[in-house]
């Protein structure tokens, strides 16, 4: 990796949000639209690419299943070329930059070069997606545990690393986030942790943009729904109790 050599600028990480332009933060929006170079994800929404600074440079580094712009390694070494002629290149990542982002692997590396780096936090769609749908994930009557956990942790390749089990003892509300191409090898796991087939799932797509879509089924028959319904990505999953809660609708 190329060291820097006094650099002149700083990288910002800054998180998306979702979707909702109008979950962007204060502070993120500012600097999109002071930036003299973004580096983007696949998942930025347009109207959040609006707000960059015209004037701007503007790199797709976005990586979406199977299809990469850019290879994480590249995006790193761009972000440090630039930072050697410009005072304010924003790394813009969806949702938050340290979940489920790899930013913790990118600040890493840039400190590493020497780059000076700040983060923004972004609000992460599993805690939006649920709250559009009418979920909460938590409630007194319902959960008072929530967790976090990713269903995609390598490209083309499910491994099972995540203990399952434990998740599905540990926790009333499991989110999960790109799990969709995996339900078929995640889902026989809960099971197993004796999480009942009856145990609500909901596949929430495109969270908090105008095409968000829902799908409500069980452990029992969310894969066959997916297969039936040509459910994709980019979606989050909810599992547990709470999910009945999007079917109430208080005066």
């Amino acid at each position: 990796m190329t060291l820097s050599s006094s650099p002149i600028g700083k990288v910002y990480l800054v998180g998306a949000g979702p979707g909702d332009p109008g979950l962007m933060t204060l502070k993120g929006k500012d600097l999109l639209q002071m930036a003299d170079v973004v580096v983007y994800d696949a998942l930025v929404s347009p109207p959040i690419l609006e707000m960059i600074n015209p004037k701007a440079k503007k790199i797709h580094g976005g990586k979406r299943r199977g299809r990469h712009s850019l290879e994480q390694n590249e995006i790193t070494q761009t972000l440090i070329e630039e930072a050697q002629t410009q005072a304010i290149v924003v790394r813009l990542k969806g949702g938050d930059p340290f979940i489920f982002g790899r930013g913790g692997e990118e600040m890493g590396d840039l400190m590493a070069a020497g780059i000076p780096v700040e983060v923004v936090p972004g609000i992460t769609s599993g805690i939006a997606a649920p709250a559009y749908a009418d979920i909460p994930l938590t409630h007194r009557g319902y959960s008072s545990s929530v967790t976090f956990v990713t269903g995609h942790e390598s490209v083309g390749k499910y491994r099972p690393q995540v203990n399952w089990q434990a998740i599905a003892a540990g926790s009333e509300t499991i989110v999960i986030y790109m799990g969709i191409h995996n339900l078929s090898q995640i889902i026989p796991q809960l099971l197993e942790a004796q999480l009942s087939p009856q145990t609500p799932i909901s596949l929430i797509r495109w969270g908090t943009c105008p095409q968000q879509e829902t799908l409500v089924a069980t452990l029992e028959t969310a894969i066959e729904q997916v297969e039936a319904t040509g459910f994709t990505a980019p979606a989050i999953a909810v599992i547990g109790n709470v999910v009945n809660l999007a079917d109430r609708r208080l005066g």
